[in-house]
C-alpha cells in the first residue's frame, strides 16, 4: 500500500530520528519511493527495514483501524501469520490479553514500549492450556489511540534485548506528533446477537514552545459477555454460561512528551494508565446443592452461577535523557511499571461459614496479587570509521539494573473460612506473601560491512538474576545482496526466559460441582513432599535464514525458515490425584470440601516445572504487489504465510522415576497452536480517495488436541486421568470485509465485517465436555469461538 509519509520523532539511542507514522504490512513496502526506517532488531541509526538482518514486520496505526478490531493483540492478530491468540479461556485467565509468536508460550516474546521492556501483567494464566503460567504483557492497557506503528521482530534477540526475547520482539512506537487530533469510534456486534462492543478512541498533540511536544492518547471500550455455552446434561437448558467471552470495561490514557533542553539534549516522559473491571462466568450450581443450606437456598431457589471479578490498575512511568556528545549517542532512561490485580467472586457462597455461623456473604474479595518492575538502562552508540577498516563500524553497548517484585494477597476472612468461598477459594496466610530479586547486565553490539554486499552485525550479553543466577547470550547475523533486488539473510544465536517470581510462587485452587483444581508453588511443603524441585531458567539455541526479493517493480517477496531448539520449558508438572493431591492441598494450608475425599481423579493439582526440551521449525512468507488501475485506482495484494511445528525432544521425569507430562500436557506444547496460518487478499483504493474496499481470508491451520474423557450421567467425573481422547480441531476459513467511505477529506465512515460468514471451531464429542457444557475447546489457539463480528466505524481528523 502507498501512503504519504507523515513523520514523528521516535528515539533511538539517544537520538530522534524521521519514522514515517503509517508504515505498510506486512513487511516494509516502499511509499511513494521512501522506505520505513526502524528501531527494533538493530543499534544502527537510520536502517531501513527492507535492509534489515533480521525479519521485520511494521503494523501501522492505519493498518491496525483498518481490521476493525477494537484492541491491539486482536488487531495484530488479523494482520500477523506468526500471532495467535487463544481460542478463549477460563476464569481470570481469559482476561488478560495474551499473544503467542511462533507456537511458543506467551512468555516467550519480549514487548518493549518505545524500546524500553514493558512491565508483565501481575495475573497468571492459571488453567490448563498451552498459555499456563504465563504472565506476559498485556498489550491491551495500552491505549490504541496512542500507537504510531508497531515492529515484529521475528527472531531470537536475547542477545539484544535480554530475557524472554526467544520467539522474537513486538516494539509499539507512540505518537509524538507536536500538531492534530484524531478521534474514532468502533461499534459492533457478533453474529450471535451478543456480545455488543463500543470502543472510543482519542488522541492529540501541541507543541511545547518551539523545543518540545506532548500528545495525549485515550480508549474507552466496553464488550459485553458472549454465550457459547451447550446445554447442562444436569437440567437440560443453557443456563451454564461458562463457555463464553467475558463483560469487561476498560479506559486507558497515555502522555508522551519531549524537550530539547539543549539543542543536543532532550528530556522525555511517556506515562500510561489503564483500569480494567471484568466478569466470568463460573460452572453452574444447581440448586440442590443447597439443599441442606436453607439461609443459602432463599436467596438462590434455582441455583446461582458464581461470577469472577476483576478490578485491575495498570500503570508505567518512562523518564530520561538522551542527546550527543562528539557523535555519540546516548540514552539514560528509568522506567517504573506496576500492575495490580484485585479478584473478586460475586453471586456466590461459603457454605462452611454458613454452617459455622449463620451469616449468608454472597460477595468475596479472594485474591491480591502485584506485579512490579523498576528497570534503569544506559545505552550508547556510535559509527566508527579507521584507517584500519574500509566500512564503518557501529558500537552500541549499554548496561542495565532492573528490580522485579511480585506479591500475593490473602482473601477476604469470609473468602477464607472453612473450605472457603465457591468457585474461587481465597488465598491463607500460608501462600501469601511478597517475593523480589534482582537483575544486572550489560551487552556490546558490533555491526559493519565485511564487503560493501555483506553485512555483519555480532552482540553478546550477560546478565545476574538474584534467584536464578548468571546467563550469556550471544547472537551473530548476516546478510548477504549479490543484486540490488536479491538478498540472502542468516542468524544465529541463544537466548533464555528466566522464571518469572509468578511461576515460582503462584498457588490457588478451582472448585467446580464435583471436581477441585490446585495450583501451588515449585517451592511449597506440598511440591516438595511430591518431588519438585527449584525451577531453572529455560534456555534456547535460534538458527534462522531467508531471502529477500524485488523480482519486479511493486513485487517483494521474503522467504525466511527458523529452528528453535528450547530447553527445561516451564509448564505445569508433576500432576498428582485424588487422595495424593488432597494431601499435598492439605499441607498448604487449603481446606477442601468435605465430600473431595470421594473424588477421585477428579480432584488435582501441580506446580510449575523445566518439564521439556523442544524443538520449532517454521517458515515465513510474505509478497506484497501493488496493481495501478489508471483514472480508476489500485489494487494492493498481500500474502503471508506461516509454517511452523513443534516436537518434543525430551520429557522430564519426577524424582521418583514418573514422567511429569501427560499425553494432554504433550499435546499443549506441540499441537495446540495451529500448524499453519494464512493471511491472503488485496486493497482497492479509488483514484479520488473516496473508496476503500479491503477483503481478506485468514486459514488456520489444524490443532490436535488430548480431551479428557467424563463419566456418570452428566459427565461430571474424569474417567481416567491418564487416557485421552485424541480430537481434531480442522482447518478453518475467515473472511474479512471492510467498506470505507471518504465524506470529506477529514471524515471517513467503515462498515466491516470481520469472520463475515461466522466460521466457530469444531465441536467437542459429546463425552468429552465437562458436564455436557463446554461445546468448544478453549485451551488452543486457533480461531476465536465468538463467530462473525460486525461493526461501523467513524474516523474523524482535524
Amino acid at each position: 500500500m502507498a501512503h504519504a509519509a507523515r513523520t514523528s520523532a521516535a528515539p533511538v539511542l539517544g537520538r530522534s530520528v524521521a519514522l514515517p507514522s503509517t508504515p505498510p504490512v506486512p513487511a516494509a513496502r516502499e511509499a511513494e519511493g521512501t522506505e520505513t526506517v526502524i528501531v527494533t532488531g538493530t543499534r544502527e541509526t537510520g536502517k531501513k527495514a527492507r535492509d534489515s538482518i533480521s525479519p521485520i514486520d511494521v503494523v501501522s496505526a492505519k493498518q491496525l483501524s483498518e481490521t476493525g478490531m477494537p484492541t491491539l493483540r486482536d488487531a495484530l492478530t488479523q494482520l500477523l501469520p506468526s500471532l495467535t491468540m487463544p481460542t478463549g479461556g477460563f476464569d481470570t485467565g481469559a482476561l488478560t490479553s495474551a499473544f503467542s509468536l511462533r507456537g511458543l508460550s506467551p512468555n516467550e516474546t519480549l514487548v518493549l514500549v518505545d524500546g524500553k521492556r514493558r512491565h508483565t501483567t501481575a495475573n497468571i494464566y492459571a488453567n490448563a492450556g498451552p498459555q499456563q503460567g504465563s504472565t506476559p504483557v498485556d498489550v491491551d492497557m495500552i491505549p490504541l489511540a496512542a500507537i504510531d506503528h508497531v515492529e515484529i521482530l521475528r527472531d531470537g534477540a536475547s542477545a539484544q534485548y535480554g530475557s524472554d526475547a526467544v520467539a522474537g520482539v513486538v516494539n509499539i512506537i507512540l505518537k509524538k506528533q507536536d500538531h492534530g487530533f484524531h478521534a474514532q469510534s468502533i461499534t459492533g456486534i457478533t453474529a450471535a446477537k451478543d456480545g455488543f462492543e463500543q470502543g472510543l478512541y482519542l488522541d492529540g498533540g501541541a507543541k511545547l514552545t518551539d523545543r518540545g511536544y506532548i500528545h495525549i492518547s485515550g480508549d474507552f471500550d466496553h464488550q459485553d459477555h458472549t454465550y457459547r455455552s451447550a446445554p447442562d446434561l444436569r437440567t437440560g437448558t443453557k443456563i451454564n454460561k461458562i463457555l463464553g467471552q467475558p463483560e469487561q470495561t476498560r479506559e486507558s490514557v497515555a502522555v508522551n512528551a519531549g524537550y530539547h533542553i539543549l539543542d543536543d539534549l532532550e528530556a522525555y516522559v511517556v506515562a500510561t494508565y489503564a483500569h480494567r473491571h471484568a466478569e466470568s462466568f463460573q460452572n453452574y450450581r444447581t440448586a440442590s446443592s443447597l439443599a441442606k443450606y436453607p439461609a443459602y437456598a432463599a436467596i438462590y431457589p434455582d441455583g446461582y452461577s458464581p461470577i469472577e471479578t476483576l478490578d485491575e490498575n495498570d500503570w508505567e512511568i518512562t523518564a530520561g535523557l538522551r542527546g550527543e556528545i562528539d557523535k555519540w549517542h546516548w540514552d539514560l532512561s528509568s522506567v517504573y511499571g506496576r500492575d495490580y490485580d484485585d479478584v473478586g467472586l460475586n453471586n456466590s457462597v461459603n457454605l462452611s461459614l454458613s454452617t459455622a455461623t449463620g451469616r449468608t456473604p454472597r460477595n468475596f474479595d479472594v485474591q491480591g496479587f502485584t506485579n512490579e518492575m523498576w528497570s534503569n538502562t544506559f545505552d550508547i552508540s556510535k559509527s566508527l570509521r579507521t584507517r584500519f577498516w574500509p566500512h564503518a563500524i557501529n558500537v552500541a553497548g549499554g548496561a542495565t539494573y532492573r528490580y522485579e517484585s511480585y506479591a500475593i494477597g490473602t482473601g477476604s476472612p469470609d473468602s477464607t473460612y472453612g473450605s472457603g468461598s465457591d468457585a474461587l477459594a481465597g488465598t491463607v496466610a500460608g501462600n501469601a506473601g511478597h517475593y523480589n530479586r534482582d537483575v544486572v547486565g550489560g551487552y556490546l553490539d558490533v555491526a559493519t560491512h565485511l564487503t560493501r554486499n555483506i553485512q555483519l552485525d555480532l552482540a553478546g550479553r550477560y546478565e545476574h538474576y538474584t534467584d536464578v543466577g548468571d546467563t550469556e547470550t550471544g547472537k551473530a547475523a548476516l546478510r548477504y545482496d549479490p543484486t540490488p533486488w536479491l538478498g540472502f539473510r542468516a542468524t544465529i544465536s541463544n537466548g533464555f526466559h528466566a522464571p518469572t517470581l509468578a511461576q515460582e510462587y503462584y498457588s490457588a485452587v478451582s472448585l467446580s460441582p464435583t471436581a477441585a483444581n490446585g495450583i501451588i508453588g515449585a517451592s511449597s511443603p506440598g511440591a516438595l513432599a511430591n518431588g519438585a524441585s527449584r525451577l531453572k531458567p529455560e534456555r534456547s539455541t535460534n538458527a534462522s535464514g531467508g531471502v529477500v526479493i524485488t523480482p519486479a517493480k511493486n513485487l517483494h517477496l521474503t522467504v525466511d525458515v527458523y529452528q528453535i531448539n528450547l530447553r527445561d520449558q516451564i509448564l505445569p508438572g508433576g500432576n498428582v490425584y485424588g487422595t495424593q493431591a488432597l494431601q499435598a492441598l492439605e499441607m498448604n494450608g487449603f481446606t477442601l470440601p468435605d465430600a473431595a475425599s470421594t473424588w477421585g481423579n477428579a480432584l488435582s493439582t501441580h506446580w510449575f516445572a523445566n518439564v521439556a526440551s523442544t524443538r520449532t521449525q517454521g517458515l515465513d512468507l510474505t509478497a506484497t504487489y501493488m496493481s495501478r488501475l489508471g483514472d480508476v485506482g489500485r489494487i494492493d495484494w498481500d500474502v503471508t504465510i506461516n509454517l511452523n511445528r513443534t516436537r518434543l525432544t525430551h520429557e522430564g521425569v519426577s524424582a521418583s522415576g514418573q514422567p511429569l507430562l501427560t499425553a494432554q500436557s504433550v499435546a499443549y506444547i506441540t499441537t495446540a497452536y495451529p500448524r499453519s496460518k494464512m493471511i491472503w487478499g488485496g486493497r482497492f483504493t479509488s483514484a479520488d480517495g473516496k473508496w476503500s474496499v479491503g477483503v481478506h481470508e485468514i486459514r488456520w491451520g489444524q490443532t490436535t488436541s488430548e480431551l479428557s474423557v467424563y463419566s456418570g450421567a452428566t459427565n461430571s467425573s474424569v474417567a481416567n486421568a491418564y487416557n485421552f481422547l485424541q480430537f481434531h480441531n480442522t482447518p478453518k476459513f475467515v473472511t474479512n470485509l471492510e467498506i470505507t467511505y471518504r465524506v470529506t477529506p477529514k471524515l471517513a465512515f467503515t462498515l466491516g465485517a470481520n469472520n463475515l460468514f461466522d466460521a466457530r471451531p469444531s465441536r467437542v464429542p459429546d463425552g468429552n465436555r465437562y458436564l455436557g457444557v463446554p461445546q468448544y475447546y478453549m485451551s488452543t489457539s486457533q480461531l476465536g469461538m465468538n463467530g462473525g463480528f460486525y461493526y461501523l466505524k467513524a474516523n474523524l481528523s482535524l
